[in-house]
């Protein structure tokens, strides 16, 4: 006779108890709040992280690990960033930006202000660098940067690649825009003197303004739906009317006139009107 397996009501409950606790306190100690994130998809990966680092619980890993170790603490931080990226990430998205989006925004304006968030280790806003130098040359665009993760910023600011991320990379544009290095390479003055790199946090701090594209792609699927909701509405308001919002390629916003966009192609969003 086949047996079912019991439940035990009260170990889920001390475990959801412990979770919420810790999402609470977190809150407090970093400003990120965890409970716009998915639930389940976070439990799992920081459980993963911290039964490796042997606490025995999520009270556990807070109170004797990332409250009192700073390199517990900077390692949960990045643990909260998604670093997998590399150059035109999904290169076909990006000859979209290049043949279809950044003619339509420079017909009337000979410099652009743009938005690279959640940048991670930089590959987004230096492929963004790269393409607007080769549509503008010197003149002046910028490239606002922000990540959530102070140490990701400072590595991003180094410009130093190697492997993986290059892969997409021409020989040409690595002649052009980056210089050779023992062991990787490293990006020219020309494309980092374009970027400001910052730290913002998507869910808490007050976004800038009058950018004409803001560039937030493999991010927005870990978070909540409300979470979703509230940052969409905070894209439009950081948009000049006409501008345009480029998400991940499972990103698709599924009502983008909700939010005050229409669909200029797939996976980029222009802001039609600005919302009440």
């Amino acid at each position: 006779m086949q047996t079912q397996s019991k439940k035990h009501p009260d170990k889920e409950e001390y475990i959801n108890d412990d979770y919420t606790s810790f999402v609470r306190k977190v809150k407090k100690k970093t400003g990120i709040d965890l409970s716009m994130y998915k639930e389940a998809q976070m439990k799992r990966r920081l459980r993963s992280f911290f039964e490796k680092k042997e606490f025995a619980s999520f009270e556990d890993f807070f109170h004797n690990g990332i409250n009192k170790d700073e390199d517990v603490l900077a390692e949960f931080l990045e643990r909260m960033t998604i670093n997998v990226s590399e150059f035109f990430r999904n290169p076909k998205r990006w000859d979209v930006l290049s043949d279809v989006i950044l003619p339509r925004l420079l017909k009337d304006k000979t410099k652009l202000k743009v938005w690279s968030a959640a940048c991670s280790t930089g590959e987004e806003p230096y492929t963004l660098s790269i393409i607007l130098d080769q549509y503008l040359g010197s003149k002046s665009s910028s490239i606002l940067a922000t990540d959530i993760d102070e140490a990701i910023l400072l590595r991003a600011k180094t410009g130093f690649y190697t492997g993986k991320a290059l892969k997409e990379l021409s020989q040409d544009i690595l002649l052009h825009y980056f210089i050779k290095e023992t062991s990787g390479y490293r990006v020219k003055d020309t494309l980092r003197n374009r970027i400001r790199f910052k730290k913002h946090n998507l869910l808490a701090d007050k976004f800038e303004t009058g950018f004409d594209l803001i560039v937030c792609r493999n991010v927005l699927i870990y978070f909540t739906e409300e979470a979703k909701h509230n940052i969409y509405k905070e894209f439009n308001k950081a948009l000049n009317t006409g501008g345009v919002l480029f998400v991940g390629s499972t990103e698709q916003i599924f009502n983008p006139a909700h939010y005050g966009f229409e669909a200029e192609d797939t996976f980029f969003y222009k802001k039609i009107n600005e919302l009440e």
